[in-house]
């Protein structure tokens, strides 16, 4: 039986909208069906300086992959777009996709956190999440996700770049 996650996408180098439309079309064909996705978000980067500013979506996959596969599937979609990972923990990229959560599921391995450690501490993050998923329960935290925005201590700026991806591009 398929299972629900939610990744959020990210990039800031080349062609944005590109970047993001070949990772939907990766994911589509290695990972899932895309139930639903958000708005495309320009946003300033988090965690570092970059004269570049992201473009930011939060998609809704059913996969029948379990999270080590759906991990293992995401850093083959990064590599195949080019994406060179680094020791710097923040950076400009051409695509970073993070899962934010797994079937209600709660994972605490070296490997893969589950739900993101950092989804309700990043208003990138937060706003498209809303944007399809309000009422949803943070697993941890047993708030919907509406609650966790207005609790936000992010003031970064998030504005809408475009309507959903699906229909620009």
């Amino acid at each position: 039986m398929p299972k629900s996650t939610f990744l959020c996408l990210g990039t800031n180098l080349g062609n944005r909208e590109g970047n993001l439309k070949e990772a939907l079309g990766m994911i589509e064909e290695s990972i899932g069906r895309i139930v639903s996705s958000s708005s495309v978000y320009e946003t300033e980067p988090w965690g570092f300086e970059s004269e570049n500013e992201f473009l930011n979506m939060v998609i809704n996959v059913e996969t029948d992959l379990k999270p080590s596969g759906l991990m293992g599937r995401i850093l083959m979609i990064e590599a195949n777009l080019g994406r060179l990972r680094d020791e710097k923990k923040y950076s400009s990229r051409i695509i970073d996709i993070d899962i934010l959560l797994y079937d209600k599921k709660i994972i605490n391995r070296i490997s893969l956190i589950i739900p993101h450690p950092l989804l309700h501490k990043r208003k990138f993050v937060l706003v498209p999440l809303c944007e399809i998923a309000p009422e949803e329960i943070h697993p941890v935290l047993k708030k919907t996700f509406i609650s966790l925005q207005k609790e936000c201590k992010d003031w970064s700026r998030v504005r809408i770049y475009s309507n959903p991806l699906s229909a620009k591009l």
